[in-house]
């Protein structure tokens, strides 16, 4: 990863969206917070959440790792695990700060990249993937990806399949699927994470337990002057004319014409 020279921000805020809660932090506060997620959240209920409980916090900046896919610094897809209302919402625009949105897996794997070529899994409500080769950043989407008898990835390793298989039965699915995740992609080490991570007895070979924590020194590593292959570009709040709103479903606008 180089650095690009530029200047970042004092202050950044990081937002954590899972299935189950948002969690924040800010890079000049002690501590953590969180509000209750869910499968009925939208982007305006999120951004309402982390403004309450972060109104004592000053922040310049924000990243937000959403679980879904993004492309090119923008929410390509409404979450699978939560409510509607996140493609093309202006979340520079509700903040009026500067935003870079990644995939919650690829936060989570900048925070943890150690070098070389690393897979991360986050076992959570659902199946998180990103590869990390060299400093390049990729985001996957395994979860999806159909698995046996017509149900994906994480349809399996995911909150349901855990609910579904029992513990012992999912974590014998869960070493199957590293195995063959690690023999497509040829990782020098794979990085498991997310909430259920931690019920696992035993990591498969060349897997190291990740730290939900990670995930918040990816968000501020996002501002830190490193270039990714694909950076998340960074979208400003919508200049808008004396007294006029700007709605937040409007399409984000990009500095300089980006």
């Amino acid at each position: 990863m180089e650095q690009n020279g530029e200047a970042g921000p004092q202050s950044i805020l990081v937002i954590d969206v899972g299935g189950a809660h948002v969690k924040a932090k800010c890079s000049t506060a002690d501590g953590r917070r969180k509000a209750a997620s869910g499968p009925g959240l939208t982007a305006d209920m999120m951004v309402s959440a982390v403004k309450a409980m972060t109104q004592d916090w000053a922040y310049d900046a924000v990243t937000i790792g959403c679980p879904t896919v993004v492309m090119h610094g923008k929410i390509a897809l409404e979450p699978t695990n939560l409510g509607p209302g996140w493609v093309g919402y202006d979340f520079a625009g509700a903040f009026d700060r500067p935003v870079k949105i990644i995939n919650d897996a690829a936060m989570q794997a900048l925070g943890s990249y150690e070098g070389g070529v690393m897979l991360f899994l986050g076992l959570g409500t659902g199946l998180g993937s990103a590869l990390v080769v060299n400093g390049v950043v990729q985001p996957l989407e395994l979860g999806p990806m159909p698995f046996r008898h017509g149900r994906t990835c994480e349809d399996y390793v995911g909150s349901r399949g855990l609910a579904r298989l029992g513990k012992k039965r999912w974590r014998v699915v869960v070493a199957d699927l590293v195995e063959q995740f690690a023999a497509a992609l040829l990782p020098d080490y794979i990085v498991i994470g997310g909430g259920n991570a931690r019920r696992l007895a035993a990591l498969p070979p060349k897997c190291r337990l990740g730290d939900n924590a990670l995930a918040f020194a990816g968000g501020f590593r996002l501002w830190s002057g490193e270039q990714f292959s694909e950076p998340a570009q960074t979208v400003g709040p919508k200049p808008v004319g004396p007294g006029a709103a700007a709605p937040p479903g409007d399409q984000p606008w990009l500095p300089n014409g980006a």
